[in-house]
C-alpha cells in the first residue's frame, strides 16, 4: 500500500495510508446541528487508523467540523474538535438521568429547550430584542440569535492561516440570500476567513445571514445538505476514496405519531439524496465511456484536435470509491435531535461515529479503489447484509 511520508530528524514519517492507485482522500460532512458530534467520532477513528484527508468539506456544522480539522496540524486536530464539542455542550442539564427512553425523552426535550431560550455557549446566544418586534433594517430584525460568540470560538481553535497554505483542499458550501444560487468557498480559489465558515452555518430564521464582500449568505443546506456534489463535478483525474459523513437518513420507519412526522420530514429533508448524486454521476461516467469508445473508433489521420483532445481526457477517467456513514437515530430522540446540544447526547453522537467507522475500517476490501476504467463503488456499513458493492 502507498503512503504519503515527510522527513523528520532524516526518518521517514507515515503521514497518511492510502489505498493503490489512490490520489485523493476526502471527507464530505453534512449539516445536522448537534448531531455533528458523530462526524467527530468518524474522524477520530480515521484520525487512529492514519487516514488523514487530502481534501476536507462540509456545510453548516460539517463546514465547522472540517475547519476544524483542516485548520490544525495532524496532531492538534482531534484535540481542538473534542474542545469545541466540550465547550459548545458544556451548560449541564441533570446531574442524574434514570434509566429508559422515557427519561431520556424527556432530559432531552427539556436540554432542546433550554437551547432554544438560552442558545449554546460559544456557539450563539439570544438577541436583547425579538426579531417579530425589532424594526425593518434592524441587526436583530431578521434572526432571533446572535453568532458572534461562534466567531471568537473559531478564532480560538482554527488556524485560518493554516487552511490558506493550502496545504490540504477546504471547501464549504452557503446560500447567497439575494440569488438563492449556492456556492462553494474553497480555499483553490479565495482566502478562507471566520465569516466563510459562519455563512455555511447560517440557518434561518435562527442565525443571521452572513456578509461576505458586498453579498450575504445563508446555510448551504437550505439547497443542498452535502458536498458531495461538488466533489463529482471536478474536472480532473483524481482517483479518490471518499468518506461521505450524513447526519440525516434518507431511509426511516413509517411515523405514528406526530413527533414522528416531524421527525421524518426533516430526515427526509436534509438527506440531500446521497445515492441520486452518485447514481446520476455513474450515468455520466457510462456516457463518457461510450464517447469514448466511439471517437476511438476514428482513425488518427481523421481525427479534428478537439477529438484528440477528447479522446485523451476520456481515456482516463477517474475510479472513486465512497464510504457512506450515516447517523443512525436513537429511539428516544426526536425532530430536535439536531438542537439538542446536552453533553450526554454529544458523547454518545460521537461514540456512533467512532464505532460506526471502526466497522467499516475492519472491511478492509472497501477501501479498495475500483479496477481501471472510470468505476464508482459505495459502501455503507448499516446496508451489510444488502449488497453493498454497486459497481458502475
Amino acid at each position: 500500500m502507498d503512503k504519503q511520508v515527510e522527513r523528520q530528524n532524516g526518518k521517514a514519517k507515515p503521514l497518511s495510508w492510502r489505498p493503490e492507485r489512490c490520489a485523493r482522500i476526502a471527507l464530505i460532512f453534512q449539516g445536522g446541528g448537534a448531531l455533528g458530534a458523530y462526524q467527530a467520532g468518524v474522524y477520530q477513528a480515521l484520525h487512529e487508523a492514519e487516514i488523514e484527508p487530502d481534501w476536507v468539506t462540509g456545510v453548516s456544522i460539517g463546514g465547522i467540523n472540517a475547519a476544524i480539522i483542516a485548520g490544525n496540524s495532524r496532531e492538534q486536530r482531534l484535540p481542538r474538535l473534542r474542545e469545541f464539542w466540550e465547550r459548545i455542550t458544556a451548560r449541564k442539564i441533570w446531574a442524574y438521568t434514570p434509566d429508559g427512553d422515557m427519561f431520556r425523552r424527556m432530559r432531552n426535550s427539556i436540554s432542546s429547550y433550554m437551547t432554544l431560550a438560552d442558545g449554546q455557549p460559544g456557539f450563539f446566544r439570544p438577541h436583547a430584542f425579538n426579531p417579530w418586534t425589532s424594526p425593518a433594517g434592524a441587526k436583530t430584525a431578521t434572526s432571533f440569535y446572535d453568532t458572534s460568540p461562534l466567531r471568537e470560538t473559531l478564532l480560538d481553535l482554527v488556524d485560518f492561516s493554516l487552511i490558506n497554505e493550502r496545504r490540504s483542499r477546504f471547501s464549504v458550501g452557503a446560500v447567497n440570500v439575494m440569488t438563492g444560487n449556492f456556492v462553494y468557498f474553497d480555499n483553490r480559489d479565495e482566502e478562507i476567513t471566520p465569516e466563510h465558515v459562519m455563512a455555511s452555518g447560517a440557518l434561518p430564521p435562527a442565525l443571521p445571514m452572513v456578509k461576505i464582500g458586498t453579498d450575504y449568505f445563508w446555510d448551504g443546506g437550505i439547497v443542498s445538505n452535502t458536498p458531495l456534489q461538488h466533489l463529482l463535478e471536478q474536472e480532473d483525474d483524481l482517483n479518490s476514496l471518499v468518506f461521505q459523513v450524513d447526519l440525516f437518513s434518507a431511509r426511516g420507519a413509517l411515523p405514528r405519531e406526530m413527533a414522528d412526522v416531524m421527525a421524518r420530514h426533516k430526515d427526509i429533508m436534509y438527506s440531500s439524496r446521497t445515492r441520486y448524486n452518485t447514481d446520476m454521476y455513474r450515468k455520466i461516467q457510462k456516457w463518457k465511456q461510450r464517447a469514448h469508445a466511439a471517437l476511438a473508433r476514428i482513425p488518427k489521420k481523421n481525427q479534428t484536435p478537439d477529438e484528440a483532445r477528447w479522446i485523451k481526457e476520456l481515456s482516463d477517467l477517474p475510479e472513486l470509491t465512497i464510504i457512506h456513514l450515516i447517523y443512525q437515530q436513537k429511539a428516544y430522540e426526536g425532530h430536535a435531535k439536531d438542537y439538542e446540544f446536552s453533553g450526554t447526547s454529544m458523547r454518545e453522537h460521537w461514540q456512533s461515529g467512532y464505532e460506526d467507522t471502526q466497522n467499516t475500517l475492519k472491511q478492509r476490501q472497501w477501501l479498495e479503489l475500483p479496477p481501471d476504467g472510470g468505476g464508482i463503488w459505495v459502501h455503507d456499513v448499516h446496508r451489510l447484509a444488502e449488497g453493498l458493492r454497486r459497481g458502475a
